[in-house]
Parts: C-alpha cells; sequence; structure tokens
C-alpha cells in the first residue's frame, strides 16, 4: 500500500515547550521542525551531537525563527536519563508537549544497554519511561501531553 502524506494542522504553539527524543532524525526531525514552525520552543536531547548540530541546521533552514536546543542524552543509559532529568529539573521550566521518538530497531545482534537490558527494550521503552517519570512535575506544570511514538511492525507481532 503506498504511504500518503498526512498534513496535520497544528495550533499555535507559541509560548509552549516540547521535547522530542529522536528529533535528529527521522520522524522526530520532522515532529521537531513542525513544532518549531508552530512557535513552540523545542529541546532535542539527542545522542549524537554531530547529528544534533546537522538536524538544527536543518531546522533553521526551514524556520529561520526556530527556538531549538539541542541537549545530551544516550537513552541506553539510565545514568545519562538522570542527567538530563536532574538539569531539566533545575531549569524549572515545565513542558507541554513531550515526544518520545528515538529508538533503536533490530540490532544485527543481541545488545545490551549500560544498565544491562536488551538493547531495544531498554532503549524504546525503559530509557524513556524513565525520563517521564523523573520529569514528572515539569510535565504536571505545563499539563503536557506525552506520546510515544511506535513502530508499525509492532502490529505484525504478537506477544508469547
Amino acid at each position: 500500500m503506498p504511504r500518503r502524506p498526512i498534513d496535520i494542522t497544528i495550533p499555535d504553539l507559541s509560548g509552549k515547550r516540547a521535547l522530542v527524543t529522536g528529533a535528529s532524525n527521522g520522524m522526530g526531525l520532522v515532529m521537531a521542525t513542525r513544532l518549531a514552525a508552530a512557535g513552540a520552543e523545542v529541546l532535542m536531547p539527542v545522542r549524537n551531537a554531530r547529528k544534533g548540530e546537522k538536524a538544527l541546521a536543518t531546522i533553521r533552514g526551514h524556520v529561520p525563527e526556530a527556538r531549538i536546543s539541542l541537549r545530551d542524552l544516550d537513552l541506553s543509559s539510565l545514568s545519562s536519563v538522570a542527567a538530563l532529568s536532574e538539569t531539566l529539573l533545575g531549569e524549572d521550566q515545565p513542558f507541554h508537549v513531550m515526544i518520545n521518538n528515538a529508538d533503536v530497531m533490530t540490532p544485527p545482534a543481541r545488545q545490551t544497554t549500560a544498565d544491562r537490558f536488551e538493547l531495544q527494550l531498554g532503549t524504546n521503552h525503559l530509557g524513556h519511561f524513565a525520563l517521564v517519570a523523573r520529569i514528572l512535575p515539569l510535565l504536571r506544570a505545563g499539563q503536557a501531553r506525552v506520546t510515544s511514538q511506535v513502530s508499525v511492525a509492532a502490529r505484525r507481532g504478537a506477544v508469547n
């Protein structure tokens, strides 16, 4: 089935803050760009600073007035999640939108996170869960909508 472009109208988000994981490429980059174009301040926690800087340049190419910033985050490390969370809590700025988008897909061999969880589970689910839990006061303060982007491949499988 061919893909159809989806164009969703995004309301004015001026004065709102959004956090988008995995915004250095793919769907995350598109979502961060659209949020910035709608006026949101977008925080992009990334694992790879070079890819993050390239993404910032891409967004600014489409939205020159974009209010965007990078932060360090490796979702496969709970200590990295804790470090970012402490920084954000210290800034005491509420979030209004959070999109958990970063993921790892089918590594060629079994790998584990720094905390010894299977890599996909640890990165795609546990890392995001820990991040949401740690910054919950900021999400509550902004009455945030939190969403998790998941693969359509999930439809193909079942839990055994």
